[in-house]
């Protein structure tokens, strides 16, 4: 049995959380569908990400990794056919597109494909202007010069 998330009450309520509220409804209507290729992702440090993909059978040539507005797409299609006769299929060799949504100031820093896995790095590069910044508090106030001599003309 399937619920269906109703999110207009935080609509309502809430400025400035429209895409992470648009990505809950999103999930939430995402029909359950085909898993292959399997993957794990694995969350290597406060930043860096690692995600591996089991693309047996598929070579570099024949893997396309695209990233365009926080969308991450892998997609593959194999393009040589084996010699010979095929007796059993038991490697899947069947076309694949799968889509990760990426967190703001996400990137890719590097793919590489080893022993059948396709291991994709990322790494969450926030700029300096979001980073927090400790702002050190003076003694004295200085007065800037044209300020002191209009408080001197006033009085």
């Amino acid at each position: 049995m399937r619920t269906v998330l109703d999110l207009s009450p935080l609509h309502r309520s809430s400025i400035g959380f429209d895409r992470v509220l648009d990505l809950l409804e999103a999930a939430s209507r995402t029909q359950p569908g085909d898993n292959w290729p399997p993957f794990d992702s694995v969350k290597l440090s406060e930043d860096r990400y690692r995600l591996t993909m089991a693309v047996a059978g598929f070579s570099r040539e024949d893997i396309n990794i695209t990233v365009q507005a926080n969308m991450l797409t892998v997609s593959g299609e194999r393009k040589g056919e084996q010699e010979g006769e095929v007796l059993h299929r038991g490697i899947a060799n069947r076309p694949f597109n799968r889509h990760f949504e990426l967190a703001e100031h996400m990137q890719v820093t590097g793919a590489k494909l080893e022993n059948g896995l396709l291991v994709i790095e990322l790494k969450r590069e926030v700029p300096e202007a979001y980073k927090l910044r400790r702002i050190e508090i003076g003694g004295d106030v200085a007065v800037s010069p044209s300020v002191s001599s209009i408080q001197s003309q006033a009085a």
